[in-house]
């Protein structure tokens, strides 16, 4: 008989005092039995995972199209890879791994397709369309669509629209607001998810940590992505003082991975140690906050400054990586030609659904006001989808990324 080496329940690692405990939860929106199995975040974790917004992430683009390779990465590799550097930095400081996940895996759930170029578009679309929209409509945030998505879009569960997720999560869902929407989202549900915007309070350490960890994730795969691609290149990021110090250090200890065969092992050392020193630099920072600032408890976390950071001359060498980032590869020609045309799909098919609303899937169709469902509609859409609904309306066929 095969021994059964499986932990007891009992030896879950302890929170610290300041992490967000599950048995303190400020509860979900619509009651219901406690899980037999499973504490709430886990469970949020869970329906997130299932959820259909979840399998979508698939084929919407982080910054190259859907369709342009196989190994670049998509909105939902984008969200594991978020999602695992937060545990490994949530265990290290007795915060909770499982909010964290479920936090990271439902941050870009209301993603637009095209990336933040669909974003743009979508944004640009529903501020011309109506400059006096009403409370809750100002214009596109994807942070406050993804918050829509597990609140109200999911349709699982027959006593309640969205995955009624816990309070805790949907607060880190909801990373950026507009004062607007804020107080929007105030009147809708008082001393809610948008509260902490009206006050300028904090979230939770885990809600913070993903903020973070989003960032790094973005860094480091956009740097592998695009030297993939072609557009940036070894040679550019020497100019990087983040990236070149562990160029340096990765020849110094290896210096065969020197030759032009070996450039792609190079590569992934780099990131990897670069990787590993922003983890470690955040670990000891934000712990010398908490321990600057006092911290003992949630409570504390919220009305202090954020706490979860960088060092003084991190935050700088990661600023400068964004800004090479930004001006090389986001900004590149050939990645502009296509996301100037990824937003004209975007507009063409506002336009359109808002004209003639039956073109629209049926449930979506037959929603008012027209223009929440268009939005809803748009910012599901996956890039594929958009490009077909794009050329079933148009007559437009795009051929390796051009229309």
């Amino acid at each position: 008989m095969l021994q059964d080496l499986s932990p007891p329940l009992t030896s879950a690692r302890p929170l610290a005092a300041f992490a967000s405990h599950p048995a303190r939860t400020r509860g979900r929106r619509f009651q219901e039995p406690v899980a037999p199995t499973r504490d709430d975040f886990q469970r949020d974790r869970d329906r997130i995972v299932h959820s259909s917004a979840f399998r979508r992430l698939v084929y919407k683009t982080q910054v190259f199209l859907n369709h342009e390779g196989d190994l670049f990465r998509t909105r939902l590799t984008h969200s594991l890879e978020v999602a695992q550097l937060g545990r490994s930095v949530a265990r290290a400081l007795g915060l909770n791994e499982d909010l964290v996940e479920a936090i990271a895996l439902a941050h870009d759930l209301g993603h637009t397709p095209f990336g933040h170029a669909g974003q743009d578009a979508l944004n640009a679309c529903v501020k011309a369309s109506d400059p006096t929209a009403p409370a809750g409509l100002n214009g596109f945030e994807h942070n406050l669509q993804s918050l829509r998505v597990v609140d109200e879009l999911e349709h699982r569960y027959p006593a309640f629209d969205g995955l009624n997720l816990s309070f805790e999560t949907r607060e880190g869902i909801l990373k950026h607001c507009s004062m607007a929407n804020a107080r929007a989202l105030e009147a809708l549900e008082p001393g809610g998810v948008g509260r902490r915007f009206l006050d300028k309070t904090q979230p939770s350490l885990e809600a913070q940590l993903c903020n973070l960890a989003d960032e790094i994730a973005y860094n480091a795969h956009d740097i592998d992505d695009g030297v993939r691609s072609g557009l940036i290149t070894l040679t550019q990021l020497t100019d990087v003082p983040l990236f070149d110090e562990h160029r340096c250090a990765t020849l110094a200890e290896y210096p065969d991975l020197a030759q032009p065969n070996s450039g792609r092992r190079l590569l992934y050392e780099t990131i990897r140690r670069m990787l590993s020193a922003q983890i470690y630099d955040l670990m000891a920072a934000t712990s010398q906050a908490l321990q600057d600032q006092g911290i003992g408890s949630v409570e504390a976390v919220r009305q202090a400054p954020p706490l979860v950071r960088f060092s003084e001359r991190m935050a700088e060498q990661s600023q400068g990586l964004k800004r090479f980032l930004f001006s090389a590869l986001y900004r590149h020609p050939q990645v502009m030609a296509t996301t100037t045309r990824a937003s004209e799909v975007v507009q063409d098919l506002f336009r359109i659904y808002n004209e003639q609303p039956t073109e629209m899937q049926a449930d979506f169709a037959a929603q008012a006001p027209v223009q929440r469902a268009v939005v809803d509609y748009i910012a599901g859409m996956t890039d594929r989808f958009a490009l077909r609904e794009h050329e079933r309306l148009t007559g437009i066929r795009w051929q390796g990324g051009v229309p």
